[in-house]
């Protein structure tokens, strides 16, 4: 009988990164487990760990590159593959300029270190200005108001969970996510110790979520009205005297406090829900903790005022003192520091052609794609390359863009599943499974709440024939170069990119620690590199190297904020909402994660069904602007009275789509109503909750 064989990795599937023992046998995956000695995670693990056996044995995973010819599908070699992307874009670029090539980057992206480090090096020869990616449906805010008032998009502070006596939580769920630009595994221990050392936590959620119900406080908020309640708790705090200062060096304190003058809690509070002496209450009891820290996550991001929600939170920890402070807000120190290696990022150089929205770091919001695909002239879309997304189930008005991905000239994809996106892709190339190929977190060792480094072995032999993410883009630069007659630099692995940043990192050849790639394998369980500590001060790349409290980009939206009409009280709004056996759209083909209770359902609150005279349990019809939709409707308590959810990520059974257990799942897609022309105006980013929508019997 053959040995079993034990390895240890981290999880990739969510921000968590929690540490797995995994235990194979003839490159066979006996079990999965969680890992007791991890130095992060302690062992835990969730449904989602345990699902990557599913993942590796998917008979509807692609194992070969694959060709569209009319309505089949044909196997076709790497080398030509390769060669026919060359010659198809370089036509298309030839003939309608660089612009005319788009490529879009979906959230598994930043999950696989291949893609992080070698993606560019084909898609940068491209020289578009038509770059899109999942952050302008989720996080931009967190960026632009990092790179605004800290001179980095990736300088974010990440509260300090496990040494705080107050935690303000709004728009986040990270029992349900495992932690979001918050690398938190274990977070549900970690909010009961932060309960039984005395400390509370509050959450702020049009929904009672799965962490609002074990929170000391919860409190409901209109959707997309969080900045009123913020605004309402900045004023407070000035107004009743309850700042303290901050050590940090800050600019523009006064113009801040002159920003927020008119929106007082009495003012704010039929706007966003909240009476105002509980906004009042909640900014004394803030102000009253030791160590106490406000944290916004994606539900304030993804709405009409998104930025201004961000630099809200952070203003609240900034003039609280807690900013930067052992039991606040700290910035990490990770091995491999991308803060230090990279620029801080850009803003607004250059607008889509369309309807000018902004870019941002390279990328334009994904809100416009469709239409840079759909309207003619100079500068149309033409082709697509799309990286590990699936846009059609995750940005707005997905049926839109299934309308201009149907009209492209050619279209590529890097992805293993023909899903709802890449069915009108003309190739798709399968990259290696997750387990097959190592892997380093060098995003989320970014956002970790503990500093920490790991490097992950591959657990199963790579497949004769195959090829890795990374191998996959340099044999389509080789290609491309050769194509259009350009020199390609040389290159090197991503295990030996790492190497180097190891090295060049705070702890390595310069530190005691002396880490490398080499010293870090000696650490398969991780290696745990002390708590988060105070360091903004000296990590801050604005000019002046002061924290920039009230930035003129900021300042200028608030208008527009005084200025919004609030969607009546007897519209009904939609929001989202997570489930901790899912993430986004591409995990609903794993049996083990889409069993148990439906979760696909509109949840409504029990008053509002009883007014529009619906059952528990009946098909309704939903519509929006832009859309309608079919689906199950389900009581709830938890729901605020006027809002309704809907899960995103659903509604698979479109033809063409080969995943045969998602196709089997009920459910709609959230995103054939929300509205690509409902974003927030300063950044792009989509607004996905608090979309407008009506509810009847279907």
């Amino acid at each position: 009988m053959s040995e079993t064989t034990q390895h240890h990795r981290a999880c990739h599937l969510c921000e968590a990164i929690c540490g797995l023992t995994i235990e194979t046998r003839d490159e066979q995956i006996v079990s999965i487990k969680g890992d007791a000695q991890d130095s992060f995670s302690r062992g835990h693990i969730c449904p989602k760990a345990v699902a990557l056996q599913d993942i590796q044995n998917d008979p509807d995973r692609l194992r070969h590159p694959m060709r569209r010819v009319g309505g089949e599908w044909q196997a076709i070699e790497w080398s030509d593959a390769f060669e026919l992307v060359a010659e198809r874009l370089a036509v298309i670029r030839e003939r309608h300029g660089n612009n005319a090539v788009a490529v879009y980057q979906g959230n598994p992206s930043v999950h696989n270190y291949g893609l992080m480090t070698h993606s560019n090096y084909f898609l940068g020869q491209l020289k578009t200005r038509n770059r899109f990616s999942a952050t302008s449906v989720d996080q931009l805010p967190h960026h632009l108001t990092s790179l605004m008032m800290y001179g980095h998009g990736l300088l974010i502070p990440i509260p300090d969970i496990d040494h705080t006596d107050f935690m303000l939580i709004l728009g986040g769920n990270p029992l349900a996510s495992n932690g979001s630009i918050m690398t938190v595994p274990d977070v549900e221990k970690r909010l009961k110790a932060l309960q039984a050392r005395g400390g509370k936590f509050v959450v702020v959620d049009p929904r009672r979520s799965e962490t609002a119900a074990i929170a000391d406080q919860h409190l409901f908020v209109r959707p997309g009205e969080d900045a009123a309640l913020l605004f309402g708790l900045l004023n407070t705090l000035f107004d009743e005297g309850l700042t303290r200062a901050s050590h940090l060096p800050v600019a523009g304190m006064d113009e801040l406090r002159a920003a927020v003058k008119p929106f007082t809690a009495e003012v704010m509070g039929p706007r966003c829900g909240v009476p105002a002496e509980q906004i009042r209450q909640l900014a004394r009891d803030f102000a009253a903790a030791d160590k106490a820290v406000c944290y916004g996550r994606m539900g304030v991001s993804t709405q009409a005022f998104g930025t201004l929600c961000q630099w809200l939170v952070q203003s609240i920890n900034l003039v609280t003192s807690n900013l930067d402070r052992v039991g606040g807000a700290l910035c990490t120190e990770p091995a491999v520091d991308l803060v230090a290696n990279t620029s801080g990022g850009h803003f607004n150089r250059w607008q889509s052609r369309v309807s000018g929205l902004p870019e941002y770091g390279g990328e334009l919001p994904v809100s416009a794609l469709a239409e840079e695909m759909l309207t003619e002239g100079e500068g149309q879309i033409r082709a697509l390359v799309t990286v590990a997304g699936n846009p059609v189930l995750s940005t707005p008005n997905g049926r839109k863009l299934e309308q201009a991905l149907d009209g492209l000239e050619f279209m590529l994809s890097v992805d293993f599943y023909i899903n709802e996106t890449t069915r009108y892709a003309d190739l798709i190339l399968p990259p290696t499974a997750p387990l097959e190929h190592d892997h380093y977190d060098t995003t989320f060792n970014l956002f970790a709440v503990r500093n920490v480094t790991r490097f992950n072995e591959p657990v199963l032999g790579k497949p004769v024939g195959a090829l890795h993410d990374w191998e996959i883009f340099i044999g389509l630069a080789k290609a491309f170069a050769a194509r259009i007659g350009a020199d390609l630099k040389p290159t090197m692995t991503p295990e030996q990119m790492i190497d180097l940043s190891l090295r060049a990192g705070p702890y390595g050849e310069k530190s005691e620690m002396n880490l490398s790639l080499s010293s870090v394998r000696d650490y398969p369980h991780g290696l745990d590199l002390g708590a988060l500590k105070p360091n903004l001060a000296g990590r801050l790349k604005t000019e002046g190297q002061r924290v920039h409290a009230a930035p003129s980009l900021f300042l200028g939206d608030v208008q527009r904020f005084a200025e919004a009409i609030s969607v009546p009280a007897d519209q009904l709004v939609l929001i989202g909402r997570r489930h901790v056996r899912s993430n986004n759209s591409w995990m609903h083909n794993y049996h083990r994660l889409v069993k148990g209770k439906p979760r696909h359902q509109l949840l409504m609150n029990p008053a509002d069904l009883s007014r529009l005279g619906l059952l528990d349990g009946q098909r309704v019809r939903v519509r929006s602007r832009v859309g309608v939709i079919e689906v199950e409707v389900a009581v709830s308590d938890e729901m605020m009275l006027g809002v309704v959810s809907l899960p995103h990520g659903w509604g698979h059974a479109r033809p063409g789509v080969q995943m045969g257990i998602a196709s089997t799942q009920p459910g709609a897609s959230a995103n054939d109503l929300t509205d690509e022309r409902y974003l927030d105006a300063l950044s792009g980013n989509a607004a996905l909750n608090g979309v407008p929508v009506s509810v009847e019997a279907a």
